[in-house]
């Protein structure tokens, strides 16, 4: 089984929708159920709503899920686990206070050396968990330290191998009797037996601890990892929270749809794609985790720009029209011929609402247009737009820009575009709204 596991705390970026279509694909592929676990432990950083947001975007992109839970049900699974630790002599009570954890940091500081905790507490019992808890002093519970290396054979990375002085006794509940992030997420995995696990390489701190949860617990079976390389900007600096473009809600606000994202989503750091523009059904069938290449990929925002174009080329005429206010092939269709000068669906609504809108015949060449406006009201209907043409030029004697300037201005709400006799074939039937 493969998951997919955000947190519920602010709005979905592009690296973890990344993470979201690679884990998809792969359930896809290896025909094996995919599973969505809001991981909504940290109460603290919880946004409200947030969980909704993430299932509508996975809706978006037709990834769909076979299991969807919140972390937070598993709550009573991961205090028993613990204490089962604890039991076991696996784990500890640590009644250190902030403070003292604090001097630590600051002692290893001055060293020059990693921080590390340092175990006073190792002798702390199960006993000594009753005890404090009738009390009420704060408490965290750690897991000891592994005794060897922790291996993990990552699909992009190679092999990694932890040395367990790199892993120290760390906290595995929190003074409010909570899981931490790894401590929940290897439960998690373990209870749902993930077999594969695809993440951004900022989990790479996580994995050796998730790794030895799962072995302290006695979980047998084996997980695949595989760690993306990092998404940097424009200057080559990893995306944050300062890059508009990280955020999939800014690139929907945009205009971008979900066929042309994740199409680019897929071809970052992927060399190998026997073509450039392809829908996830294809992806499924020629999509190879192994051709990912090992250094960070450049979010290209006018590359992305590309592909959406060439999506919206490809997208059923009728549907295209839907997103500007219509149900006609035809607007589709008229949609398709600003496709030369516009990228989004933005860029294309400022396109056709102006030939839509009331024109406005208080600038240079209002006279005319009003004269033309009249005869095409009182005009039969013209197949052609060079049969409109010509009953407009005889009818009232206007020529060269005179007639050219009003007709389009009149006809488009602009003063350039594509050629009139291409536009006039789909607007015909909507002549009179369009020329008033």
């Amino acid at each position: 089984m493969l998951r997919f596991a955000p947190s519920p705390t602010g709005d979905m970026h592009i690296g973890t929708l990344r993470v979201a279509i690679l884990n998809y694909l792969l359930a896809q592929q290896r025909k094996e159920p995919f599973l969505v676990r809001i991981d909504d432990t940290d109460t603290k950083r919880n946004i409200e709503g947030k969980d909704t947001e993430i299932m509508m975007i996975l809706e978006k992109f037709a990834l769909k899920h076979d299991t969807v839970y919140h972390q937070s049900e598993h709550l009573g699974i991961h205090q028993n686990l613990a204490i089962k630790l604890l039991k076991e002599e696996k784990a500890f009570i640590c009644k250190c206070t902030p403070q003292e954890l604090e001097a630590d940091r600051e002692d290893a500081k001055k060293e020059g050396i990693a921080y590390r905790y340092n175990n006073r507490c190792q002798t702390m019992t199960h006993d000594d968990y009753k005890t404090l808890q009738a009390s009420g002093e704060p408490f965290v519970i750690r897991l000891k330290k592994p005794k060897g290396d922790t291996v993990n054979n990552d699909i992009i990375k190679g092999t990694i191998i932890t040395a367990s002085n790199e892993v120290d006794s760390f906290m595995i509940m929190r003074t409010d009797n909570t899981p931490t992030y790894n401590f929940a997420c290897a439960c998690d995995d373990m209870l749902s037996n993930i077999s594969f696990i695809i993440r951004g390489e900022n989990h790479l701190s996580n994995t050796p601890k998730q790794i030895h949860i799962k072995n302290t617990l006695g979980y047998e079976n084996s997980t695949e990892y595989a760690h993306l390389p990092t998404l940097l900007n424009a200057n080559d600096k990893r995306m944050g929270k300062g890059d508009e473009e990280n955020s999939v809600k800014w690139l929907f606000e945009e205009g971008f749809v979900p066929d042309a994202i994740l199409n680019y989503l897929l071809l970052l750091g992927n060399s190998k794609a026997p073509k450039e523009i392809f829908t996830l059904p294809e992806a499924i069938e020629w999509f190879n985790l192994d051709t990912i290449s090992k250094s960070s990929a450049k979010f290209d925002i006018d590359k992305l720009r590309f592909i959406n174009r060439e999506h919206l080329k490809l997208m059923d005429n009728k549907k295209l029209s839907i997103l500007f206010g219509f149900a006609d092939t035809d607007i589709g269709k008229l949609a398709k011929l600003y496709l030369e000068e516009a990228s989004t669906i933005n860029e294309l609504q400022a396109k056709i609402k102006p030939i839509f809108k009331p024109k406005n015949f208080e600038g240079e060449w209002g006279k005319q247009m009003r004269i033309i406006e009249k005869i095409i009201a009182d005009a039969p209907d013209f197949d052609t737009f060079n049969a409109l043409k010509k009953h407009i030029t005889k009818e009232s004697g206007l020529k060269g820009k005179n007639l050219f300037k009003p007709l389009r201005i009149l006809m488009t709400g602009a003063k350039n575009g594509p050629e009139l006799s291409k536009i006039y074939p789909f607007i015909k039937s909507y002549i009179l709204e369009v020329a008033s």
